[in-house]
């Protein structure tokens, strides 16, 4: 049987002082395939945020990929992030650098340092989403879907042992 790669229990998720979901209970198994489905407002994105350290867990019990959450020092957070990719709704690409200088940015900012490696690593995830020749591209020179396909390259280089996608087809053609 499949471990847990998140394991929460009667969890309280707050912005602030707002509490936004109430008494969360999930375990996803790894290997599994989960989707969160609910009206806009509704907490969706908030609990991804908690599940990748953006919003402290302040009430309840959480695991994620080996990571306690409640009350997780911001100095972990960088370590739970190297095991876990993220599809950001809005992108967040470096808006200063083109596609190769966002992906190596990821790279060298988790440790990566042999240049052959890197090129090698930036190479294999571009050629997976389908912009093998876009690395030179500034993000404002690409469609939405373009660049959505560059935030789920990122997601992968790290190899990630989760994928935590928040509307991550939202801006992709068929």
């Amino acid at each position: 049987m499949a471990e847990p790669i998140i394991e929460i229990k009667n969890v309280n998720i707050y912005q602030g002082n707002n509490l936004i979901l109430s008494e969360v209970n999930l375990e996803v198994k790894r290997g599994e395939f989960a989707y969160l489905v609910g009206k806009t407002g509704t907490g969706k994105s908030s609990l991804l945020k908690t599940l990748y350290g953006e919003l402290p867990l302040k009430e309840g019990e959480a695991t994620v990929v080996g990571f306690q959450l409640k009350n997780m020092h911001w100095k972990q957070i960088p370590f739970l992030r190297r095991k876990i990719g993220v599809v950001f709704q809005d992108f967040r690409l470096l808006t200063d650098r083109n596609v190769y200088g966002n992906l190596k940015f990821v790279l060298k900012a988790t440790g990566w340092t042999e240049n052959k490696l890197i090129d090698e690593k930036i190479e294999e995830v571009l050629t997976l989403v389908g912009l093998q020749d876009k690395g030179y591209k500034m993000p404002f020179e690409m469609s939405g879907g373009e660049q959505q396909r560059v935030d789920i390259a990122r997601s992968l280089l790290n190899s990630p042992q989760l994928i935590l996608a928040d509307e991550p087809t939202g801006n992709l053609g068929p």
